[in-house]
């Protein structure tokens, strides 16, 4: 069963940072894909990002949702089954509770919407307030 643990979240100030971390355990494929979601009260949850774990690339092919292009950078590490996001110039209105999950089908990122995607983790909460 795969599962995966967000961490890295927390309060901070609108134009700050965080690094965000995914880790996954029960992971057996070499080549995969991993995007990170964010869900607001209220609202339905938003596809941020997502990048295409390669065992024989050395480069990785990411997407971006239009909210967060500019501003947030996507990478993995493919040996430890990892992916990270980069959140910079953070705004109030990305204040969310921030998700990973796998693609379904397989290790082409697919649209960024929950439908192509499982094996959520309990995510991990992300504040930007004054």
């Amino acid at each position: 069963q795969v599962q995966f643990v967000e961490s890295g979240g927390g309060l901070v100030q609108p134009g700050g940072s965080l690094r965000l971390s995914c880790a996954a355990s029960g992971f057996t494929l070499k080549d995969y894909a991993i995007g990170w979601f964010r869900q607001a009260p209220g609202k339905e949850r938003e596809g941020v990002a997502c990048i295409e774990m390669r065992d024989d690339s050395s480069t990785h092919s990411t997407y971006y949702g239009d909210s967060v292009a500019g501003r947030f950078t996507i990478s993995g590490d493919n040996a430890k089954y990892t992916a990270f996001l980069q959140m910079n110039s953070l705004k109030p209105e990305d204040t969310a509770v921030y998700y990973c999950a796998t693609a379904v089908w397989g290790s082409t990122c697919p649209p960024l919407t929950t439908h192509y995607f499982a094996a959520w983790g309990q995510g991990t909460q992300v504040t930007v307030s004054s």
